[in-house]
């Protein structure tokens, strides 16, 4: 049987982070505010773009596995930020990476995007349509963030990780998977003002209008998650206590904490980010996986646990059996442009081109798109 092992790794953390108390400067809130309802301190602004971040982590994930860019049969670029729909963002990262013989896929199912990208590149490799892949977690919400929302923009970071997979005949890599989405709840999380059906109001990319309602979606994201990991361990046969760690998304350290109870889990057994990165979406997941790895966290043959959930609303949790690498093969040299302004300097230019108008961004984005069905 083949199996897709996971043998590189490399994250592309932005170097300008954007405190509590730089967030209180421009917001109605205070460090204690964010601290006790998020665990959130601080978080990563990019100076570059999305695809920058991305192939950078690309790149570093590459000379870890010791895969040259060259013999890459696929690129998956999760996340919900694209520098441009068309062409897509994972053809950009193929030219920056000069892999040019990489099938290249965005895919976008919100926070669990890097988690359902491994699961598919996992599915090519078992079935052979693929030998490798290249699989990328990457965020840069900052550019469309609703600064004037307090309940969303302490929440949010900008970042990106990536794993390389590549065909095994051992039992490793991803073993198990539950894919679901609580489509019902979708309008829950929303980023109004991005998309096609705001084609054509006189609005900018900047501006939009974020529908968050926080207690619903933290309620169904703990069930989501736990009940997922629950349905993984059980269809692998294996019980809680025999989860060597657990790397979740890292939407809220509370929502951490629930799953983690509801797994039968102890904390020391989570791996835990979100207090330096707050949410970085589909990154979150991956970024926590590098750092589990560079902290010697992850052991040969361990099982990893990864539950996720996200906008849409998606949710996963994925089993991971590990190989017996656990260091790099080598390093690369990929390295983003140097940055010159604070995190706050950075934000404070986005806001600037938020709505200069005046004009009610409300009442432009009233019209969403209806909630249709079809078929009988």
């Amino acid at each position: 049987m083949t199996y897709a092992a996971i043998t590189g790794w490399g994250a592309c953390m932005p170097p300008a982070i954007l405190t509590n108390h730089d967030l209180a400067t421009f917001l109605d809130t205070t460090d204690e505010w964010i601290t006790s309802r998020t665990g959130m301190h601080e978080r990563r602004i990019s100076h570059v773009t999305a695809t920058e971040l991305a192939a950078v982590a690309g790149a570093r994930a590459l000379a870890c596995a010791g895969l040259a860019a060259g013999d890459v049969d696929l690129i998956i670029y999760g996340g919900t930020s694209n520098d441009e729909l068309c062409p897509n963002s994972a053809s950009g990262v193929q030219v920056m990476l000069g892999a040019p013989r990489a099938a290249s896929i965005d895919l976008n199912t919100a926070c669990t995007s890097f988690c359902y990208g491994l699961a598919t590149a996992t599915a090519m490799i078992r079935t052979g349509i693929v030998r490798n892949a290249l699989v990328i977690g990457v965020e840069l919400i900052s550019r469309y963030m609703d600064w004037s929302n307090r309940n969303v923009a302490v929440l949010f970071g900008d970042g990106a990780a990536a794993v390389v997979l590549q065909s095994s005949d051992r039992e490793e890599g991803m073993i198990g998977a539950v894919l679901g989405c609580d489509a019902g709840a979708r309008q829950t999380l929303r980023v109004r003002g991005v998309g096609c059906a705001y084609a054509g109001l006189d609005i900018s990319f900047g501006d939009t209008i974020w529908d968050f309602d926080g207690p619903a979606i933290f309620k169904r994201a703990v069930q989501a998650m736990s009940e997922a990991s629950t349905r993984v361990l059980r269809a692998a046969g294996l019980t809680a206590d025999q989860v060597d760690l657990v790397v979740p998304h890292q939407a809220n350290l509370r929502i951490i904490e629930s799953v983690a109870k509801y797994a039968g889990i102890p904390m020391d057994r989570v791996i835990v980010t979100v207090h330096k990165y707050g949410n970085m979406s589909a990154a979150t997941v991956p970024v926590a996986l590098v750092e589990a790895l560079e902290a010697r966290r992850v052991k040969p043959g361990g099982v990893i646990l990864i539950p996720a959930f996200g906008g849409g609303l998606t949710y996963c949790s994925l089993l991971v059996r590990w190989g017996e690498r656990v260091t790099p093969l080598g390093q690369s040299d990929a390295e983003l442009a140097r940055c010159t302004q604070t995190a706050l300097e950075l934000v404070n230019q986005v806001r600037a081109n938020q709505d200069p108008h005046g004009r009610s961004l409300k009442g432009l984005m009233t019209p969403v798109l209806a909630e249709m069905r079809v078929g009988r």
